[in-house]
């Protein structure tokens, strides 16, 4: 029988994978930085997968990693430490009578003023404490009139069906789509990329939500405590495997189309169906498979149809055939399954029976057939909850305060204790922020591209390896009776300053950019150059980091949004990305330029003023910096995974003007100028440079043009 099983999920996956490949479109061509993002998306997420669960081979290598993969899961969910369980202060504000059940409406405040609305379906005739069924719902909500009923409307006919077959079922409404909305889409549309930096999800809030409506099944006299369960689909399937990951009162679980692997998600490009609710902040660089693994020893059925476009049926079986190495450690492979039928993303009844039969068989100890389907018999308005919305409710802005900001700590004049203080930042900007760096960097592997002598200038370039595919160019600019530099000023380019860059070296070198685009020309800026040069012993070098120039990748605002939300979902961001790329080209302009131990300034503007900041936390070659409309606030990027839980631009800034530490490899005091900035908005940097002694040349802050 197993082996039949077996061999039916095989013959499905395989004509799954024969149909999605003749689907596919014919491939095009692509431009350089197309190619280069997509194979970088490839190697990295294959480097998570292959990582994922393959050091597990014994049940006391699981055991010993499991409540550590559980706190790592509740900090990526913004729950570490768990908030307080302050009072539900639940309400019941209405109630339906059915022949064969009984609906209560009903609010708690999961905290406070973060209110969950919900409908608690309770059967008819019922004889002791039943067991209950948490039901997270998806994404389809319900408004008439302008009156948001909650998706909890459309969702209904599962906790009519559940209080139909003996059990008691909450139906909560999501942050988004409730009857209080919320926001689920931050990066997805509106470009809050901040919430990286804040290390929130949605996902966090929806799994605390879950966390508390359990707590509030619990306190129900018709519930046994020791019996709940918990399903949904597509959203309420990610919310499904949140809780039961973290909770271990969850005693069966069914998440249904809600979770496949970093492939689909990543490669496959099904992240770009997804909301942010789907998705924790992936500090600690997980596949997927772990979050199912924590659940294990149990019971739990993964649902999912064979033609659904946002998860994937070869992904949802990758990530079963890992999840069910765990359970057979635990000897219990009888107690995690998959249920596939046929059909698209939808709410399919041929999906909801063996969820059924599920619960029945690990919660009531049952192997009663299901006879009744399941549908809507009530009307929206018969599901609200409030009349009117409370004034306290903080849903609608619950992504500024769910996951706090770091307070500024004290400034010491005591430089040891200014040591520590920076140590604690540092470890952290490690361990949590740019945690997805390369341990060991790559050979530079550098490749000359130009040599060219024009107008007293001597130009080259050479392309060198950032990192994996990711391979960059390093222009480097000089008099022509320079030998070798003394100095070189790096100028990190941005999406404005490169084609300014084009259209001043495209004066004399037009054959070294034939094909860039625009195709402009600055002479003003080239006599710039050329005025800066002329008999000087420094250098000019430029650099486009990644999805810049020459690596720049497909400009429609749909893949520069979907991009950036692949790294995040890789445990990165662009901009930590770009820090990376910054570093390497100090390293290329020693080795590929063949500058030597030559000291390097860094000039850029805006978010790339803060990588450069970023990259001289880590660089001793880097001695002074002049930046641009430098961002006083991360809010304003650059975007860091995380970087707000500990501190802010101004305590960066502090960091690299000041003394950072006595150990030996990190960089020392180096002066930084900062262009067209409000000095107020750098008075923590200010405070700590006057305490701790350091002159004024360390922090600068020119005025005039």
């Amino acid at each position: 029988m197993r082996f039949l099983r077996s061999l039916t999920v095989l013959l499905l996956v395989l004509g799954w994978s024969i149909a999605r490949a003749e689907e596919k479109p014919p491939k095009t061509d692509t431009s350089r930085g197309d190619r280069m993002i997509a194979e970088y998306f490839r190697v990295e997420t294959a480097k998570l997968s292959d990582a994922c669960l393959a050091d597990i081979r014994t049940l006391d290598d699981w055991k010993n990693r499991r409540e550590e993969y559980r706190r790592q899961l509740l900090e990526m969910l913004g729950l570490d430490p768990l908030p307080s369980r302050s009072p539900l202060n639940p309400v019941v504000t209405g109630k339906v009578e059915h022949d064969e059940f009984t609906v209560e409406n009903l609010h708690f405040q999961s905290r406070p003023g973060l209110y969950v609305t919900g409908n608690l379906f309770l059967p008819r005739k019922a004889e002791g404490r039943l067991p209950a069924i948490l039901y997270v719902c998806g994404h389809a909500g319900v408004k008439k009139d302008g009156i948001s009923y909650g998706n909890k409307a459309f969702y209904q006919r599962h906790g009519e069906w559940f209080a139909r077959n003996g059990y008691v079922c909450l139906v909560i409404d999501s942050l988004q789509l409730g009857e209080i909305e919320g926001i689920h889409h931050g990066t997805y549309r509106y470009g809050m990329w901040w919430w990286m930096n804040r290390g929130y999800s949605p996902a966090g809030v929806e799994a605390w939500n879950c966390v508390r409506a359990l707590d509030y099944l619990q306190s129900r006299p018709e519930v046994d405590p020791e019996r709940l369960g918990v399903t949904g689909r597509s959203g309420g399937g990610a919310y499904s495997w949140w809780i039961a990951a973290i909770d271990d009162r969850i005693k069966a679980a069914v998440p249904v189309a809600g979770i496949t692997d970093l492939e689909n998600h990543v490669v496959d490009g099904c992240v770009e169906g997804h909301c942010d609710c789907m998705f924790c902040v992936n500090t600690y660089r997980w596949d997927y498979p772990i979050v199912a693994a924590l659940i294990a020893p149990r019971p739990l059925l993964i649902g999912n149809t064979d033609s659904d476009s946002i998860f994937p049926l070869d992904g949802v079986i990758r990530t079963f055939e890992k999840v069910r190495k765990i359970y057979r450690l635990y000897g219990a492979a009888e107690k995690v399954g998959v249920a596939i039928t046929w059909g698209p993303h939808q709410d399919m009844q041929e999906l909801q029976v063996p969820a059924m039969r599920w619960f029945n068989q690990h919660l009531q100890g049952s192997q009663r057939l299901v006879e009744n389907a399941a549908s809507n018999l009530l009307e929206p308005e018969q599901l609200r909850v409030f009349k009117e919305l409370p004034a306290d409710q903080v849903n609608t802005r619950i992504h500024e305060s769910f996951v706090p900001r770091a307070s500024n700590p004290p400034i010491s004049a005591d430089a040891l204790a200014w040591a520590d203080t920076v140590e604690f930042w540092r470890r952290s900007l490690d361990e949590k922020c740019f945690g997805a760096w390369p341990k060991t960097a790559e050979p530079l592997n550098p490749a000359p591209v130009c040599d060219a002598t024009s107008q007293g200038v001597r130009l080259r370039a050479w392309d060198f390896t950032s990192q994996g595919p990711v391979r960059l160019r390093l222009y480097l600019a000089n008099s022509e009776k320079l030998a070798k530099p003394d100095r070189v000023t790096l100028r990190v380019l941005d999406a404005k300053t490169w084609p300014e860059f084009l259209a001043a070296y495209r004066c004399a070198f037009e054959n070294e950019f034939r094909g860039e685009i625009p195709a402009d020309t600055s002479p003003a800026a080239w006599q710039e150059i050329q005025r800066q040069l002329e008999n000087g012993t420094t250098a000019l070098a430029y650099v486009a980091p990644r999805g810049i120039g020459p690596t720049a990748w497909d400009p429609s605002e749909k893949k520069q949004v979907q991009h950036q939300r692949r790294f995040y979902l890789l445990g990165q961001t662009l901009d930590s990305m770009r820090v990376w790329d910054v570093r390497r080209t100090v390293a290329a302009i020693r080795e590929a330029a063949v500058c030597g131990e030559v000291p390097v300034t860094l000039q850029s503007r805006e978010a790339m003023a803060g990588n450069c900041l970023y990259a001289a936390l880590y660089e001793r070659a880097i001695d002074a910096l002049v930046l641009d409309q430098l961002p006083a606030t991360h809010r304003n990027g650059p975007y860091y995974l995380n970087v707000e839980r500990f501190l802010d631009m101004p305590q960066t800034l502090a960091m690299v003007a000041l003394a950072m530490s006595p150990k030996s490899d990190v960089p020392l005091a180096r002066p930084v100028t900062l262009l067209h900035a409000n000095r107020s908005e750098w008075q923590y940097a200010e405070q700590a440079r006057e305490k701790l002694g350091y002159p004024e040349t360390q922090l600068q802050f020119p005025t005039g043009p």
